[in-house]
């Protein structure tokens, strides 16, 4: 029978990956997508991905999938193949980490009822309608507009490393409550252009998707967060 989850204490797994011999690669994937079978899934990509000897953080929910994994260089291809066997991942885009560096020591996979917690229900966005994605150039064009607002959809503690000029900040203190402070601070503004960026872009889809169904005409986001 497979190993559905870490049976080894965290000391074990920090001794574990620091005598290992071989590169790792740090990659991040989301997709926006229906899944069914959550637990069976779960179980399934676990067992998979443990025998490939990937370690990180997955979430899963029925709106799609959210990961930020280490994968051993040598099973690169390996776990491309294994993800693009199923239908719904297929051709998932990968970010790549610029630096590599352990930033997992365990392999983690949750079933969620969100892969972003915004704590809405599926009535309030439509995924299939976002943002059109701007490129760094026309989103830097655009904010010259006059009538263009920016607004950083990420947490507290990534704004505040650097924003963009002008660009809004809701001032909330978790996830839930920043798609309604968007939605009221952005109610003069429905005819103008609305911009968005994040990190990863995985925010900014489902925000984007959400302010579009609150009757938001002209709505953007920054082409990879």
């Amino acid at each position: 029978m497979s190993v559905l989850y870490n049976k080894k204490n965290k000391e074990q797994l920090i001794e574990q990956l620091n005598n290992e011999d071989f590169n790792r690669i740090t990659l991040s994937f989301y997709k926006y997508v229906k899944l069914d079978n959550l637990i069976e899934l779960r179980d399934t990509l676990y067992s998979d991905w443990n025998k490939l000897n990937i370690l990180g953080r997955i979430y899963i929910a029925e709106e799609g999938i959210n990961a930020q994994i280490s994968v051993p260089e040598y099973n690169l291809q390996h776990f491309k193949n294994n993800l693009y066997q199923y239908k719904e991942f297929k051709n998932v885009p990968f970010k790549k980490a610029i630096e590599e560096k352990k930033s997992f020591y365990k392999l983690i996979i949750k079933v969620k009822k969100e892969i972003v917690a915004y704590g809405i229900s599926t009535n309030e966005y439509n995924i299939n309608k976002t943002g059109q994605h701007l490129n760094a150039k026309e989103f830097n064009d655009m904010m010259e507009n006059s009538n263009s607002v920016v607004i950083d959809m990420r947490n507290h503690y990534e704004s505040e490393v650097g924003k963009f000029d002008n660009a809004i900040c809701p001032d909330v203190d978790t996830s839930r409550e920043l798609l309604s402070e968007t939605k009221k601070i952005l109610e003069k503004h429905k005819e103008d252009n609305i911009m968005l960026y994040c990190t990863g872009g995985i925010r900014c889809e489902k925000a984007s998707s959400y302010l579009i169904k609150n009757k938001f005409k002209n709505v953007f986001q920054l082409k990879g967060g």
